[in-house]
Formats: structure tokens, sequence, C-alpha cells
């Protein structure tokens, strides 16, 4: 992470009009305008570069032009080139000073870079007046398939060079630019560095012959070591020992309630369920008790990903499937984007293996109660998304539930990352959330211990017009169809005054049923977002109503938004207790909710991930180092706690995935706040523990 108040101890160092400054913590100024002037190492290329000084802040000023495609400035260095060799990034602070939104790239090269090889880029959009940071990885080492020996992962162990990949000890350039801008923008840049100390990633596919096999007995990459890693039985018992004396002597966070609320703060109406309240200017849930509860949770909890072992017979050494103890852990597993997709290819769980291995033959009922046990001495009082019932309903730590409209008909003529939007007008959206929420019966259902609920997950609401263009161009039964071209009868009477506003030629109101055009969006603006209004309203209505139906005690937590357009956003501000959104991003401390209202908000998920402990994949956010994403976790948190909308954050997830990938789609993500063996990174469970000394404290602050 940068620290910019370290910036107040630098002290200026001239080199050939080229300041460079080394900082106590291994930082260095490439650039510093706010000290020094301009230099013959800065230039423009279809864009002015000029000093500018404004009351004591002194930055580059850029205007660019209009008639190159990528407009900017370009900084080079005093020798032959910068030997960043010893650090992870290049960062840039720098701040918009039009009227409009603007996009600045950066890219970084070696000498024979050509805009795809040899450099790497990266970009930040800047709302007008705002400043940021822009930080470009260095990175050095790309996944190598082996030619093709290695499959079916996201990530893989590295190779020196490849596609987006830079050499550090080479930098010869750094270009800031603008892509095919139509008018001139202007932005201010305060200073270069290079920042973050380089640890290369574990996992090299150098780093044995033959590499193959590459995992060992406990899931884990075999090649190597590192702090924490289980190379026996013997050892993987051992941790458990140590860890139950540590965590009887740090049970919980002080002034807790049982629920995990405040029970040192304010009291407030108790209703026997989780509600919200606005408190102090902020947005609060509040728990059965009536105490302040804002949610610190974690997903998938006692979740035990399968990775495909079929095709894979000589990746690993040792493997416990061959055992008649470990036979419970092989199955099929279901594929939707990956290698393996359209099969169904036999998989194997290593983390259920070692649970077994480690709590022994009554794990299943021992496990569950140790979770418990962690949650809490760790100051997580919520149990996220995915999780497993089981440990949910033994009552020892709030959590949430999902509902789901599971197969219900679709919109066929939408589209999305995770499948088509369901069609919220078809009668058998309304029979699969019953269904759904049925099952909760019972269960979390009317259960005080029961947050609420989310409903499906991540959907693909796309722009203010998608939906409703997507209707149209479904077949002449989709009920949402029916449903769009009934509003339009009714509000022009006669297709001719369809076709005249919306410039079509449409022989008959059956003809537009037949059709599976979408119309000109410019020309029927009005009637789209109109209609998508309707779509996105009546998916929140009904799944609203439905879940009140069944447990009228409980919060519908809304639909954990990936991104989302205003007017979905406003419709779900409309229909729920709680909007949700799933935020991968460094910091939520400057989130903007665009639906238009003051309404509490939650994070259904987040995570950090690094490659220093043997996995081949960051996860969505990456960060250098165990000690990095330790400390990020503390920034994103704080800064969720500080903003008056967020009433809750939930990490993704409780344990690593499979370090050859779930067989899900692949994903192989170092973001676990336990590793496939169960062992805990201490580094994130401190950092964890200590923000939760004062999570209230921190919430309550004006």
């Amino acid at each position: 992470m940068c620290h910019w108040k370290s910036f107040l101890f630098f002290f200026a160092l001239l080199q050939s009009q080229l300041l460079v400054i080394a900082s106590p913590e291994g930082s260095l100024a490439l650039f510093d305008f706010r000290s020094e002037g301009l230099t013959e190492h800065v230039k423009g290329r279809d864009a002015n570069v000029a000093m500018h000084k404004s009351g004591a802040t002194t930055a580059l000023r850029v205007t660019t032009g209009t008639e190159q495609p990528w407009p900017g400035a370009v900084f080079t260095s005093a020798t032959a080139c910068w030997d960043l060799t010893q650090y992870n990034y290049v960062d840039v602070a720098m701040r918009n000073l039009g009227s409009n939104t603007l996009t600045v790239h950066c890219r970084v090269d070696n000498p024979d870079a050509d805009g795809s090889k040899n450099c790497v880029t990266d970009s930040i959009e800047l709302k007008p007046a705002s400043a940021g940071l822009l930080r470009v990885k260095l990175n050095r080492a790309s996944g190598s398939r082996l030619d093709g020996k290695l499959f079916g992962m996201r990530g893989y162990p590295v190779a020196p060079g490849g596609a987006g990949t830079v050499n550090a000890s080479k930098i010869s350039q750094i270009l800031l630019f603008v892509t095919k801008p139509s008018k001139p923008y202007t932005f201010d840049v305060e200073e270069i560095r290079a920042e973050g100390k380089y640890l290369a990633p574990t996992a090299w596919v150098t780093d044995a012959d033959p590499f193959f096999p590459l995992i060992d007995t406990f899931g884990q990459y075999r090649h190597k070591d590192w702090p924490g890693k289980v190379h026996s039985v013997a050892e993987l018992r051992e941790c458990k020992d140590r860890e139950s004396t540590e965590l009887n002597t740090t049970p919980a966070p002080k002034g807790w309630d049982q629920y995990g609320g405040w029970s040192n703060g304010p009291k407030l109406k108790a209703t026997g369920f989780f509600r919200v309240e606005k408190y102090s200017g902020k947005w609060w849930l509040v728990d059965p008790e009536g105490r302040l509860f804002w949610s610190h949770g974690i997903d998938c909890v006692r979740m035990m990903d399968l990775t495909p072992i079929e095709d894979r017979e000589n990746w690993f050494a040792d493997f416990p499937g061959t055992s008649a103890e470990f036979a419970e852990f092989i199955a099929r597993g279901h594929s939707i984007k990956s290698h393996y997709t359209g099969r169904s290819p036999k998989c194997f769980s290593f983390a259920g293996a070692n649970l077994l291995r480690k709590y022994g033959s009554d794990w299943r009922d021992v496990y569950p109660a140790f979770v418990h046990t962690r949650l809490r001495s760790w100051g997580l009082n919520t149990i996220g998304n995915w999780s497993d019932e089981g440990t949910r309903l033994l009552r020892r730590t709030p959590y949430v539930d999902a509902v789901s409209s599971g197969n219900a008909r679709k919109l066929e003529g939408s589209d999305g990352y995770w499948g088509k939007f369901p069609d919220p007008f078809d009668a058998s959206f309304r029979e699969r959330l019953r269904a759904s929420m049925q099952s909760k019966h019972g269960k979390s259902a009317d259960d005080p211990w029961c947050v609420g609920y989310f409903s499906d997950n991540e959907m693909s609401w796309g722009d203010e017009m998608s939906l409703a263009e997507a209707a149209l161009q479904s077949p002449p039964e989709q009920a949402a169809k029916r449903e769009f071209i009934a509003h339009l009868k009714k509000r022009y009477g006669e297709i001719a005054k369809l076709n005249s506003a919306w410039q079509t030629t449409h022989a008959s109101w059956e003809a537009l049923m037949d059709s599976r055009e979408a119309p000109d969006p410019k020309r029927a603006a009005n009637d789209l977002i109109a209609f998508y209004t309707r779509i996105a309203e009546e998916y929140f209505r009904v799944v609203r109503d439905t879940i009140r139906q069944a447990a009228p005690n409980q919060l519908y937590l809304g639909c954990r938004f990936a991104w989302v357009n205003p007017r979905a956003a406003a419709a779900a501000a409309k229909y729920c207790d709680v909007v949700s959104y799933n935020l991968y991003r460094r910091s939520v401390a400057d989130f903007s909710f665009n639906g238009g209202a003051d309404v509490p908000l939650i994070i259904g998920e987040f995570h950090f991930g690094a490659l220093d402990r043997g996995m081949f994949h960051t996860g969505l956010v990456p960060v250098a180092s165990q000690t990095e994403r330790a400390a990020a976790y503390t920034d994103y948190v704080n800064g969720a706690l500080r903003h008056p909308q967020f009433v809750g954050c939930h990490w993704f997830q409780y344990m690593d995935q499979p370090t050859t990938g779930r067989v899900l789609d692949e994903e192989n993500y170092q973001i676990g706040f336990v590793d496939t063996a169960d062992t805990p990174y201490r580094e994130t469970v401190d950092a964890c523990r200590q923000l939760a000394t004062r999570l209230y404290e921190t919430r309550l602050q004006p």
C-alpha cells in the first residue's frame, strides 16, 4: 500500500534534473513536480505540458490534443533506464481538472516495447475535479501452461516474460495518455513513484525437473516451501492443538453480546429479530436484543470445493483419493466455464480430506463448532453467503441465507456472465421463489439468528435499456415480451403510431410480437427505459413479497450487484430493506450509491490475494504479499465502517480455492482466511482481530 504521509520526510536529490528519492519504506520518486520544475525528460505527445502552481501546490499540467489517437505525456529516465527491480508498482498521483469523467492510461515500457509486448499498462477513471492514484503493477512473469500440459485453472505457475510483462530492471519510459479523445482533457500530475517491495511468486514452472507431479497429498504445491505449509498429518494435528489453545486465550472482542452486537453501546428497540435503523447519521443493523450491529462477515464457511482429477492422473503425489478412507471426497463435478465444460469430470476435495485427517472421523460434528469459535475469536460476527447450512443452524453466529429463482424461465433475448436474466413476469419465477423459500421453513425462516436473504447473484442488469430490448428479442410466448407489447398497445393504440415514433415498419401488433429485432435505441429510448424500470421493479417486488410471506421477520438484502445502472439500483432501493453489492476494489470509502436514495447498503463479497504462499492466482484484487493483504483488509473494512450507508461487509471466502482450480469455473484464488489444509493466514487473522477491537467505536465516529 502507498503511504503518502511518509512523503513529508523525503528530501530532494537532483540527478540530471531528474528527481530520484529513496525513502525508508523503500519507495522511489521518479518525478516529483511538487518539489522540482519541468525537466528535459518530460515531453508532450499531441499535448501541452507545463508546470502549474496553485497556492502551495505545484504540478505538471497536461492538456491533450485530438489529432493523435493517444495524446499525453512521455517521461524518460535521465540515464539509459530505471532499474526498478526491487519495486512492485509504478504509482502516479493525479487530478482531473475537467468537467467530464476522464480515463487516463499509464504504460510502463522497456526499450523494445511495442504497446502490447515488453510493457505493462493500467488505467484510472477520475470523476470531475477528483484526484486519484493510478497504479501499474510491474508484472515480470506470466502463467505458463507448459505447452498444454497444465489446464483447467485461472492462474498457473509462472515463467519469466510473456505477454503483459516487463523487465523491471530496464524501464525506459512511462507514458500517460487518453484514448482517441474527441475533445481536449486537462489533468495534473503531482508525482510518479516506484512503490512496494517486489516478492516473486512462489511457484515457477522451472522449480523442478520433472515438474509432474506438482501437487502434494494435502493439495499444496509440492516444489517449494513457505510459512504455514503442512508437511505431515502429525503437523496438521499439532496445528489444531496450538490453535485451540490460542482461541481459548482470545475468545471474543470485548463488549459484544451473543449476536456480536455492541452490548456496551446504545440500547435501541428490541424486536427479537434483525432490523435496520439510521442512528447518529449512519445506517445500522440492529440485533434481536436492540444493540447496534455492523455485519463483519465471511462467505463460503465450510465450503469444500472440488477440483478435477480426471485427465490429471500425473499431477498428484501420494494422492489420498486412492484410499477407501477418503472415498467420500471423490465426486463428479459440474462445470460451466472451464476446460471441462459439457462434462462431469471426476473430482476430489483435498479440503475435505484434510479436515478428516486433522479433526478425526467425527470431523463433521466437531469442525462446525470449531468454526464458530474461530469466527468469534477473529472478530467476525456474520456467516456470509454460500455457507454450510449445518454450521449456520448451530445458531452461534448470525448468518445470511439466499433465495433463488433457480431454473425459472429466462428472458431468451438476454445474456450474461452467469447466464440469462430471469423473466419476472413468468409464473415460473414466482413458483421457483416460493419453492426456494419453502425449503427454509423450520430452518432460517423466522430464525432470530438469520439476518435476512439475498436473492440470486451478480445478475446481468446491463444498461438502462438492455432488458427491455431483450424482451423484444425473445419469442412471442415470452411473458415479459407480452407484457411490454400490451403496455405499448395501451400507450399508442395503433401500430402506425408506434411505427412513427420508433421509425419501424411493423405490419401489425402481431407482427411485432413475432419479430425478434430490437428497435433503434435512440428512437425507442423512452419506451425501452420505462419498461426496463418495470422489469427491475417487478423482480424486486416479487422477491420481496415472497420472502415476506414465508419469513416476515427477516430482511430482504438485495441481489448482490456486481455492477448496476441507476434504474436497477433505484428499483432495488424501492423494494429491498438493504441493497447489496459485491465490490472487488481497493477501497469503498468513496463509494457512491447510484440509486438516488439514502438507503442501507451491504457488501456481499470482496477480497485480496497474493502469490507468496504457493498459490497460482491472486483473485480479483491482487496484492504483493500476505502483509500487504492484511493492510488492504484493514483499509477496506475501515472505509466501509466510516461510510454512512454500509451496514456490513463480507469477505469472499473462508478457505482458499483448490490450487488446481475448482471444477465450476477453474477459479484457484488465494483468497481464504485459511488455506486448503485449514491453516489460518496469520497476517489477515491478526488484522481482522485488531480491527474488531474498535469496530463499533470506528463506526460511530462522525
